[in-house]
């Protein structure tokens, strides 16, 4: 059973959010000309790193795709080799080889600004994480079409469609979908399963008149997963170590002259709003994803009937959450890896439809 009604609120497990997604997986796949190669590069000692790896081989085992596990420095045992050494190296040579429709490395290694470098060294046309600063850039200004060749051209202003200007998720004419981080995505989708999303709105606003905690803003994370949402129309509250911000959806203005595409604001909050159990006491959803096993979130402070979305590996909220919560959803793993393969799915078509080498560098 993936759910359960032994507590006063609903335990939604990942499995029966994923079954929808591996069905598609499954169909974009017997599609291929080839199964899509996916290489995974591991340069840290990290047990979490190797459980993740290992988890991704087994996944995509299981539903056909190729992977290749490339370890390096301080991943080979009895190698006597630094943390991160070679990962450059393994990244260029994954680059360069055309038989690799994917790349993915497991963080952390160095620390948030190396690793953001080795994240940028990875290029475009095979990044299944999204975490380049192409769709970085695409993801923040609510750019969500785009052409395949964009991805080797320089960002452009004028590259893409927004959520406002398509009419639903179904990419124009000769555009196709902007890849998007997958931890977040994966979020998303959970809430839409959820019933969070209004799909009766037009598409770009669905989740609007929804309030939103977001306690994290990495930039893996915490940070996407809130211009995400209030680009579709949500109040948001992101919540960090030493501050609180309030993303909202900039208004649409069909006369402005402006360059760029219109996207969410951020701004600090209202000061009856600059504390984490203010902000819960709005909160129709609360995600949680803080890698610390120590930290979790008063179910006291929790509005009643909300959304709880439990993102890290160690668990953010207290045993009795679902005594305030109308819905728990401890993990979202098992989406997360469907949205990586959903990515490296695209990324292959995206390779295929566009004329111009995948192995120029990232940085051309």
């Amino acid at each position: 059973m993936s759910t359960s009604l032994s507590g006063k609120g609903l335990l939604l497990k990942a499995d029966l959010i994923a079954a929808a997604f591996r069905d598609e997986v499954e169909r974009s796949l017997a599609e291929c000309s080839r199964s899509p190669k996916l290489v995974g590069i591991l340069s840290t000692s990290s047990g979490p790193s190797r459980t993740y790896a290992e988890f991704t081989r087994k996944q995509c085992e299981s539903l056909g795709f190729e992977f290749v596990l490339k370890e390096t420095g301080a991943a080979l045992m009895n190698g006597g080799l630094g943390e991160g050494e070679g990962v450059e190296e393994a990244i260029m040579e994954a680059n360069e080889d055309d038989s690799v429709d994917g790349v993915m490395v497991y963080f952390p290694i160095f620390g948030p600004q190396q690793d953001h470098y080795l994240q940028q060294l990875v290029s475009p046309y095979k990044d299944v994480e999204g975490l380049h600063v192409k769709f970085h850039y695409n993801l923040y200004h609510n750019i969500r079409f785009i052409s395949p060749s964009s991805l080797s051209a320089p960002t452009s202003s004028a590259a893409g469609l927004t959520g406002d200007e398509a009419e639903n998720d179904i990419p124009p004419p000769g555009m196709v979908k902007s890849i998007l981080p997958c931890t977040p995505l994966a979020i998303v989708k959970c809430l839409e399963y959820a019933g969070v999303y209004n799909k009766i709105l037009p598409y770009g606003d669905r989740a609007y008149g929804k309030t939103v905690v977001v306690v994290n803003r990495s930039e893996v994370v915490g940070r996407p997963l809130a211009a995400l949402l209030s680009n579709d129309g949500a109040r948001v509250f992101s919540v960090d170590i030493d501050s609180i911000q309030e993303y909202t959806k900039r208004p649409s203005d069909p006369d402005s002259s402006r360059k760029y595409h219109p996207r969410h604001i951020v701004r600090p909050p209202p000061e009856a709003y600059n504390t984490l159990q203010a902000c819960l006491a709005l909160a129709d959803v609360v995600v949680a994803a803080v890698p610390n096993a120590t930290y979790k979130i008063p179910t006291a402070w929790l509005k009643d009937g909300c959304v709880c979305v439990n993102v890290a590996a160690e668990k953010n909220f207290e045993k009795d959450v679902r005594e305030k919560a109308s819905l728990y959803i401890p993990a979202v793993g098992k989406v997360t890896i469907l949205m990586l393969l959903r990515n490296l799915l695209r990324l292959q078509r995206y390779q295929n439809a566009s004329p111009v080498s995948t192995t120029e560098s990232p940085a051309q």
